[in-house]
C-alpha cells in the first residue's frame, strides 16, 4: 500500500462540494476492473502530520454532547479530527463507490489512552474490505491517530452504498432479527430539527442528508437525519464513567433518527469485583417500538499518558 502525504487536513465542505459537482456514478452490475471481476479499492493510505486540536472547537463539541469542559479529547472529537482524512480517501476519483448518500452502518474504536488537547497528532486513513450487502455494497474506512510515536486511537467505520452492486464479492445475506424488546429506560434525548446543523457546525461534517429536508430527500431520506457520530459521541460520553481513559467502543445503527426526534436511552453497566467493566447502550423510538442503535463501551488496560 502506497502513502499519499497531504499538506493539510482536507476541508469537508470542499469534499462535499466536489462530490456534488462531479457525482460518481453507481457501479453497474457486471462491472469488471483489472480483470478481477470486482471493483478495486485504491491501495493507498492518506496521511496528515502535525495536527493540533482547536480549544474553541473542543469546547463547543463538549458542550454539544453534554460533556464537562476538560483538557482531554473525547473519543468522538478525535473522530472529527481524523474524519476529513478518511473522507479524502472516499473522495478519490478511483474510489469505486459514490461519496454522497453513503449510509453509516457501524463504528468500532479503540481509544487506547488519554489524549491531551496540546498533543501534536498524526492521522492516517485507508479503505478496505469492500463487500456486498443485501442492500448494496459496503466498505470499511480505517483511521489511525498517532501521538508521540504510538497509536493512541484507531477506528473502523463501515458505510453502505445503497443500490450499488459490484460482482465477485461475497454477498451478506439479510439476517432476521429478534423482535425488539425495550430495556429499562435510563434517559430521554430530545433532538431538535436543527441537531444535524449543530453537529455539522462543530464537526465540519456537512453531509447534505443531515442539513435540511430538501437535500435529505434528494439523497433518498424521508427527512433530515441525525449524524451517526453525534449519537455515538453522546453514547460514549454517557456510557463511560468519569476517569476512565482507556476503552473500546462499538455502535451498530439499526434505523435512522429522523429529526426532530425523541430518543429513548438505556444504559446497562456491568461491574467486575466492584469496578466498572463495560456498559451496553441502546437507543430507540418508544412510540414506534423501533431500535435506532445498540452499542457498548468496554474498559481497556490503562496505558500511561506521557
Amino acid at each position: 500500500m502506497s502513502e499519499v502525504v497531504l499538506d493539510s487536513v482536507p476541508s469537508l465542505p470542499s469534499l462535499y462540494r466536489s462530490a456534488l459537482i462531479g457525482s460518481v456514478p453507481l457501479p453497474r452490475m457486471g462491472r469488471r476492473t483489472k480483470g478481477a471481476g470486482t471493483a478495486d479499492l485504491p491501495a493507498v493510505r492518506h496521511s496528515v502530520s502535525g495536527i493540533k486540536a482547536s480549544v474553541g472547537e473542543l469546547t463547543r463539541f463538549q458542550q454539544l454532547i453534554g460533556a464537562p469542559v476538560h483538557d482531554l479529547l473525547p473519543s468522538g472529537f478525535v473522530h472529527t479530527i481524523a474524519f476529513p482524512v478518511a473522507m479524502s480517501v472516499m473522495a478519490r476519483k478511483d474510489f469505486p463507490l459514490p461519496l454522497l448518500g453513503m449510509i453509516h452502518l457501524r463504528n468500532s474504536v479503540e481509544h487506547r489512552r488519554a489524549i491531551h488537547f496540546s498533543e501534536i497528532l498524526d492521522v492516517s486513513a485507508w479503505a478496505e474490505n469492500l463487500r456486498q450487502h443485501h442492500a448494496g455494497t459496503q466498505v470499511d474506512l480505517v483511521t489511525e491517530v498517532t501521538a508521540q510515536g504510538e497509536v493512541a486511537w484507531i477506528g473502523r467505520s463501515t458505510y453502505l452504498a445503497k443500490g450499488a452492486r459490484i460482482t465477485g464479492t461475497p454477498t451478506e445475506s439479510k439476517e432476521g432479527r429478534e423482535p425488539f424488546v425495550a430495556p429499562p429506560l435510563t434517559a430521554i434525548w430530545d433532538l431538535p430539527g436543527s441537531a444535524g446543523r449543530s453537529y455539522a457546525a462543530v464537526s465540519g461534517d456537512y453531509n447534505p442528508i443531515h442539513l435540511n429536508a430538501l437535500t435529505a430527500k434528494a439523497l433518498g431520506m424521508r427527512r433530515t437525519i441525525a449524524h451517526g457520530m453525534y449519537l455515538a459521541s453522546r453514547m460514549v460520553q454517557e456510557g463511560t464513567p468519569a476517569g476512565v481513559e482507556s476503552f473500546a467502543w462499538t455502535i451498530d445503527f439499526r434505523s435512522p433518527v429522523l429529526l426532530p426526534a425523541r430518543v429513548s436511552i438505556a444504559i446497562e453497566p456491568h461491574d467486575e469485583a466492584g469496578v466498572w467493566h463495560s456498559s451496553i447502550i441502546t437507543g430507540w423510538n418508544a412510540r414506534k417500538g423501533r431500535e435506532h442503535f445498540t452499542g457498548s463501551v468496554t474498559r481497556l488496560p490503562v496505558r500511561p499518558f506521557r
